[in-house]
């Protein structure tokens, strides 16, 4: 996951963790030390987002409403793979949406190092010293927006499926 030369890029679709040497951030509820391995700036910042921890934002959220298409050549937890996808901080809400789309059309093995590739950015992340947490929530807040965003385009898009059905066989009753 890391770019060239280590530098990890926090754009929108581009999101790398970068080089980072401290210990990863304790259990919610725990006070960070000295001694524990953290510095001056990690205990600052812990104390600045309180609980936070990455992925806490969009563990809040739900798959409701995100239909995966029909996929008879692979097999997978849809729900599993749809939380790895929504928790994803390197990929745009667009980006997601075409994954999506796209499943039918990939292979087992496809979908398997997706998933891999998904979980391994969860994990990559979360172990980031607490540095970076305060981008990471930034990062996390804007990913859930586009995700609950993503959820409502899709029930707009299903009602606008049912009002053209139901025109349909309005029309066909009249012999239109």
């Amino acid at each position: 996951m890391q770019g060239a030369g280590g530098q990890g890029g926090q754009g929108d679709g581009g999101a790398q963790p970068p080089q980072d040497m401290g210990p990863p951030p304790p259990p919610p509820g725990t006070v960070a030390t000295k001694e524990m391995g953290f510095d001056d700036e990690d205990i600052r910042v812990l104390t600045e987002v309180g609980n936070y921890r990455f992925g806490s934002i969009t563990s809040q959220l739900t798959n409701q409403n995100i239909i995966i298409p029909a996929h008879a050549d692979t097999t997978f937890d849809e729900q599993l793979f749809l939380t790895l996808l929504r928790g994803s901080i390197s990929l745009t809400r667009d980006e997601k949406w075409r994954i999506i789309q796209a499943i039918p059309k990939l292979s087992q093995f496809q979908i398997d190092e997706l998933q891999k590739i998904l979980d391994e950015e969860r994990r990559k992340f979360s172990e980031l010293s607490p540095k970076h947490l305060t981008q990471l929530m930034k990062l996390e807040q804007k990913h859930a927006a586009d995700w609950k965003d993503l959820q409502a385009v899709t029930v707009q898009e299903g009602a606008r499926k049912t009002e053209q059905q139901k025109a349909d066989e309005i029309r066909k009753q009249l012999g239109l």
